[in-house]
């Protein structure tokens, strides 16, 4: 990534050169993908910041052209780029299928194991005019904004592995330099928060959750001003349905992860809102968290703003941060203009589809400060 100058529009940085690699898979992914990319060209244009894009196969559309769920030529194309913006892979045909060896999802994973992404970031976060979509009582909801920080390329999914007729494990596997570096990651989001930290794993059964334990416990005082805490990912799971305002950053191991995710996802009213990002050893990843919908490919309902709000993570990721700023901002103001697409529109509102909320948002960056 290429700097130059600083930005007269208030952003940190003027002439920022960036390579994005775009990944749009399966389902609504190219779809969505579209809108994110013409919100990061407009923010790019606005800022004057040079950005290029290289478009590569993965999912269940690389096994049809290849074979190969994340061939190499993917993978290179995310080692030259800067960042990669992903959206999405799943097929029916594959879910419904037991025998098939290959699958869209291992696509995904051979990307997080290949790029050493070893970090999952993935804020909660209800925003006010669609409280009434949760499932959670107002009172409960209200005011949630927490991060949870899933370790990413260990644990069960891959850990060692037997699949047999009568007999099939999953080895939850972890190293302590694996438990510390996610660890170093949760406490440097915990500092820049609300200093509290909420250690989850399952102590008291799991050998692997007390390896966990252990380091964060030798590690908690080295961040005294982080308060830490400790909770079985089952107290956990109930505690973020009963007082989710209770959490600022919680981290956690793979599968726990994924599971506490997505529940925290249905905090806000839609999975349809929650970016995420990638991170590690090399090229970072953003992605809205959802997944490729097949169902809705090709009927323009799908909400893109999760997407659009994983490049706000990608410009903040850079220390764009006014650039992340400005599009947060156009996001907010599409829904409080009950610009939305059908799951989170208010009743009796206009109809919007991904086209043409995207294209709003694009047209509010575009007349900012004009």
């Amino acid at each position: 990534m290429k700097e130059l100058e600083s930005s007269p529009l208030g952003g940190d940085k003027r002439g920022v050169s960036l390579k994005i690699a775009v990944l749009a898979g399966d389902g609504i992914g190219p779809e969505i993908m579209e809108q994110g990319v013409k919100v990061m060209s407009a923010v790019c244009e606005k800022f004057g910041h040079e950005v290029s894009y290289k478009e590569a196969l993965c999912g269940a559309h690389a096994i049809d052209e290849v074979g190969d769920p994340f061939p190499e030529e993917t993978f290179q194309t995310c080692m030259d780029a800067d960042a990669v913006l992903f959206a999405s892979v799943g097929d029916p045909k594959f879910d419904n299928n037991p025998n098939a060896k290959v699958r869209p999802e291992q696509g995904l994973l051979a990307m997080r194991k290949k790029l050493g992404l070893f970090a999952n970031i993935r804020p909660v976060e209800t925003f006010d005019c669609l409280i009434h979509k949760s499932p959670l009582k107002d009172e409960l909801v209200r005011g949630a904004d927490f991060i949870c920080i899933r370790e990413l390329t260990g644990g069960m999914y891959f850990g060692e592995k037997k699949e047999g007729t009568d007999v099939a494990y999953d080895t939850n596997y972890y190293t302590r330099k694996e438990v510390e570096r996610i660890l170093r990651v949760a406490y440097q989001y915990a500092m820049q928060r609300r200093k509290h930290l909420t250690v989850v794993d399952k102590a008291n059964v799991l050998a692997s959750s007390r390896l966990w334990r252990a380091v964060a416990q030798e590690i908690a005082p080295q961040y005294p001003e982080v308060t830490t805490d400790y909770m079985y990912v089952d107290n956990a799971a109930m505690r973020m349905i009963q007082e989710p305002t209770f959490f600022d950053v919680m981290v956690t191991e793979n599968t726990f992860g994924d599971i506490l995710t997505d529940e925290g996802s249905c905090i806000t009213g839609s999975m349809g809102l929650l970016p995420s990002a990638s991170t590690g050893e090399h090229t970072p990843v953003f992605e809205p968290i959802h997944g490729s919908w097949p169902q809705a490919k090709g009927l323009n309902i799908a909400n893109p703003l999760a997407q659009i709000l994983s490049v706000a993570m990608l410009f903040e990721y850079f220390d764009l941060k006014a650039e992340g700023a400005l599009i947060r901002e156009a996001v907010n103001a599409s829904l409080d203009a009950n610009v939305r697409t059908p799951e989170i529109q208010v009743e009796g509102g206009a109809k919007y589809g991904t086209k043409e909320v995207g294209q709003w948002i694009v047209d509010y960056i575009n007349n900012k400060n004009a």
